[in-house]
């Protein structure tokens, strides 16, 4: 796996290099010392492994009165979140699994996402719920899921997914300082991945996608994770004269389909790449905008690359067929630009196929927590 990502700012000059972890906790500080009304809250917030790296240190810098830990109450804390944010605060609630935000879906749907709306505007519900997704360790179907689907659907929320960890910092800056109720998902597997991040206070775009490599042949647009397998891919499959752009959505909700659009016209092929379940999934919700809009640029039926529509395993035997890789995404290239037969592609599953359990993350990274 890729342990850094490339730098595609047009500022040349070099930047300091984090782990997107470091980036999400600049950013907290950041923000917390910009504002006062920040206030960080979630089940293992101050623990000394501070969420993944995420909040370590900031109760020690902002007391227990700006940065504390929650009972196991979601749904109630999640309400009184939304009072703080109405109240004039902005907090920032964290998740360390997407699934104990299910049983706050009552507060998160029926009130925050709606109470700009049924109050014309009066008020506003300034506030970022912090989710992290991802595999490891066999933690299984209850603690594995990638559940972005679910809140993209409701309407009143921004789902923002960052990759790499400039976009982590700016993102989660941009989403503090929103109006209205942000889902910030994280990938667990990309935090210890590193990068080149800008010093200081900026924002980055909540609702754009953005070219993360260029390529003439076919266009994949992917989402979190599935961005490194893309990447992987395109780089193995440009040793046999196959450019792949990759697309970075970045955003769930909205839905930045104009690169997308674009990048179609260009190649003339799509593959849609998505850690969720494939049924009515993220992935499948982007190729209907794109047939619905640019259907005559399309040289072939677009291809979904998503996790199967069945429970997430903890067996490891399980889990090394369960979860899509680079390998599948340059497999579905190759089908459908129609270089079967033409290339080595022998040599490219070579080069992508991971030894060991899929199940186990970048060494790099030590969890589960």
């Amino acid at each position: 796996m890729p342990c850094m990502l490339p730098d595609h700012s047009s500022n040349t000059r070099q930047k300091p290099v984090q782990t997107q972890a470091q980036a999400i906790r600049e950013a907290l500080d950041l923000c917390m010392g910009n504002d006062k009304n920040v206030i960080v809250v979630g089940e293992g917030v101050p623990d000394p492994k501070g969420i993944f790296g995420t909040t370590s240190g900031l109760m020690d810098k902002y007391g227990p009165s700006r940065v504390f830990d929650m009972p196991l109450s979601e749904n109630g804390m999640t309400g009184i979140c939304i009072g703080a944010s109405l109240s004039g605060m902005r907090p920032v609630m964290v998740h360390q699994r997407i699934e104990f935000a299910l049983l706050a879906m009552d507060q998160i749907i029926n009130n925050a996402a709606k109470w700009n709306y049924m109050f014309a505007g009066q008020n506003t519900v300034p506030l970022v719920i912090r989710m992290i997704i991802g595999r490891g360790w066999g933690q299984g179907p209850q603690h594995s899921q990638s559940l972005q689907s679910l809140f993209s659907h409701i309407p009143g929320l921004k789902v923002v997914m960052p990759v790499t960890a400039q976009d982590a910092k700016g993102m989660l800056i941009s989403a503090i300082e929103d109006d209205n109720p942000v889902i910030f998902i994280e990938h667990r597997w990309l935090h210890p991945v590193t990068g080149e991040v800008s010093s200081g206070y900026y924002r980055e775009s909540l609702d754009k996608a953005k070219v993360v490599r260029t390529g003439q042949h076919i266009t994949v647009a992917a989402y979190s994770y599935m961005v490194l397998e893309a990447l992987e891919a395109a780089h193995v499959l440009a040793k046999q004269h196959i450019e792949v752009e990759v697309i970075d959505m970045r955003s769930a909700r909205p839905v930045d389909i104009a690169p997308v659009l674009a990048s179609v016209k260009k190649t003339g092929h799509l593959v849609v790449a998505d850690t969720g379940h494939i049924t009515h999934g993220i992935a499948a919700e982007v190729i209907s905008q794109v047939v619905e809009r640019g259907f005559s640029d399309l040289n072939k039926a677009p291809v979904r690359i998503s996790s199967p529509d069945y429970p997430v395993p903890t067996s490891p035997y399980a889990a090394n067929d369960y979860y899509p890789e680079a390998v599948d995404i340059a497999r579905a290239i190759l089908t459908i630009v129609g270089c079967q037969g033409l290339v080595n592609e022998d040599a490219v599953v070579s080069d992508l196929q991971h030894t060991g359990a899929k199940d186990i993350p970048n060494p790099q990274f030590h969890g589960p927590f």
